[in-house]
């Protein structure tokens, strides 16, 4: 049976690896978010944090660009209201709060215990788009950076993050160190099940993990 870590969880997990998940914080009360927030800065992202909730969209779990303190108040006391109504069971560790982030392309970076080959990396266009396309392509781990560079490159969307029709390019560089370090998470840490990183925003100069999910043996 698969169990999952929450998003805060999760991207402390990542964090030991140097896998770039930006700025975050757990506000256990509606006092805590405002000084996390006003500490940041706005516009911010709000989002319910729980083992038990694992699509906070689904739950009605999600903030995006909060704009003040009134807005805090008001948001945290309505994602965990939503919360409990998702499912009256869940244990509610608090709201993760971060900065909002720039638009860029969105990939996603997965990973899974595969039955016959062991630790599996996976890697495509992410968002939405990930559903629609299916774009994406398996290696297996550990990888070495040249291969991460290549899997990178054997989307049908590569061109997207190179510079297509005037977009900027993105890093893929730190993006190849984002696979590499995912491979080893996943092959170094066997009762992890599966790892979901979407999306992993990309812009010219970095790569940031937005949302996380770890599931693992029970």
């Amino acid at each position: 049976m698969t169990a999952f870590y929450n998003e805060y969880k999760s991207k402390n997990i990542l964090k030991e690896y140097g896998i770039p998940t930006g700025e975050y914080a757990l506000a256990k009360s509606k006092e805590e978010a405002v000084e996390i927030a006003e500490a940041y800065g706005y516009p911010l992202v709000m989002k319910i944090v729980s083992d038990q909730i694992i699509h906070k969209t689904e739950a009605k779990g999600i903030k995006l660009n909060v704009a003040n303190k009134e807005e805090v108040e008001i948001y945290f006391d309505e994602i965990i209201q939503n919360g409990k109504e998702y499912n009256n069971e869940a244990v509610i560790d608090g709201i993760i709060i971060s900065p909002m982030v720039a638009k860029g392309v969105e990939v996603i970076v997965g990973g899974l215990q595969d039955v016959q080959f062991g630790p599996v990396i996976m890697f495509g266009l992410g968002g939405v788009f990930v559903e629609i396309f299916k774009d994406v392509e398996f290696r297996m781990a550990p990888l070495t950076k040249q291969e991460a560079i290549a899997l990178i490159s054997s989307i049908k969307a590569y061109p997207m993050l190179t510079g297509f029709r005037g977009m900027e390019p993105v890093n893929i560089e730190a993006l190849a160190d984002v696979l590499v370090q995912t491979g080893n998470l996943i092959n170094e840490n066997r009762k992890i099940k599966e790892i979901d990183l979407n999306p992993v925003i990309c812009f010219e100069n970095k790569v940031q993990v937005l949302d996380a999910s770890i599931g693992f043996k029970e």
